[in-house]
């Protein structure tokens, strides 16, 4: 005969059972520095164990001013918290790539990285149970310009570097811009001479950085290499057939002006191309979450929902 207290003592087990295995997230497989270009370029890929279909794809594409930053951010930033994990219970598999920096080549090397990944990914979509059809694109900063780019410009010859396998094209089915610069010409530069150590005497000028990280984009002034910043913007390569784009932005950010994101919603609107524009009235170029999450949680899931809604079945 089976005491009270054995009874209520295998209860409690089998509750904490079921709650722990609510708990557990899908197990993730790890794919590191998988080379994808000539240049010796990599990207990582994060897939569920276990999907019967073909998976949605997202892309990480870090920021960083075109000079700085790596894939890793990838995991830094997003592990922190929030955990790779919430893409890929939600289904997804996560790219993050690396491009050339502006130190080592001039754009439109970063554009063309990025679409060289693209194929790169829907080359091998049957490797790893990508479904090719289905890609969305994501970044902040310098990240969110070349994610933006990336929307825009599909088949613009110049932006897509010389492909092995032009058979996969790079248009995207999404992309969220967090901040992205993209009419160059539109910034006041602090500045107008080639990028020295020099510059630094500037540093307290208005949209400094920004011209910094343009300067050395381009290999100089924006002023000196306007044919460069219009390949460059976004906002020229708009047409009706561009993906939904989501766009966040802070009214208080000193580094990237909010009228740039103000552009680029006017550019979509006017092409008859769906855009979500979130003004955040208190940010700056930093949309972190109080616990220390370098994407707020509730970003996170905006972004989440709002690929849920153009790359998955309804």
């Amino acid at each position: 005969m089976i005491s009270k207290h054995s009874w209520l003592f295998k209860l409690g087990l089998v509750i904490l059972l079921l709650v722990s295995g609510c708990d557990r997230t899908t197990k993730i497989v790890t794919y590191k520095d998988l080379e994808y270009s000539s240049y010796g370029t990599k990207l990582d890929l994060f897939l569920p164990q276990n999907s019967s279909q073909p998976l949605p794809v997202l892309i990480y594409i870090h920021g960083g001013g075109w000079w700085g930053g790596d894939k890793d951010l990838c995991v830094k930033n997003i592990q922190k918290r929030q955990g790779i994990e919430k893409f890929i219970d939600r289904g997804y598999a996560l790219a993050c790539i690396n491009y050339r920096l502006s130190d080592r080549a001039l754009f439109p090397a970063q554009i063309q990285d990025v679409k060289t990944a693209v194929r790169w990914l829907k080359q091998n979509a049957n490797k790893y149970n990508l479904n090719p059809d289905k890609f969305g694109a994501w970044g902040e900063s310098a990240g969110g310009h070349l994610s933006a780019l990336l929307g825009t410009s599909a088949g613009v010859k110049e932006l897509e570097g010389n492909p092995k396998n032009p058979q996969f094209y790079t248009r995207i089915q999404a992309v969220v811009n967090l901040y992205g610069p993209t009419d160059f010409t539109k910034v006041p530069p602090a500045f107008e001479q080639p990028y020295t150590p020099a510059v630094e005497k500037y540093k307290k000028r208005p949209w400094y950085q920004y011209t910094v990280a343009t300067n050395r984009l381009l290999g100089g002034p924006v002023s000196k290499n306007l044919k460069l910043a219009t390949l460059a913007n976004p906002i020229t390569h708009i047409d009706a057939n561009d993906p939904p784009f989501l766009i966040f932005h802070g009214a208080l950010d000193d580094t990237v002006p909010l009228s740039q994101s103000e552009l680029l919603v006017k550019a979509l609107q006017a092409k008859g191309v769906e855009v979500t524009f979130i003004q955040e009235p208190k940010r700056s170029h930093y949309f972190g979450g109080d616990k220390g999450e370098y994407f707020a949680s509730k970003y996170i899931d905006m972004m989440l929902k709002f690929f849920d809604n153009h790359l998955k079945d309804k």
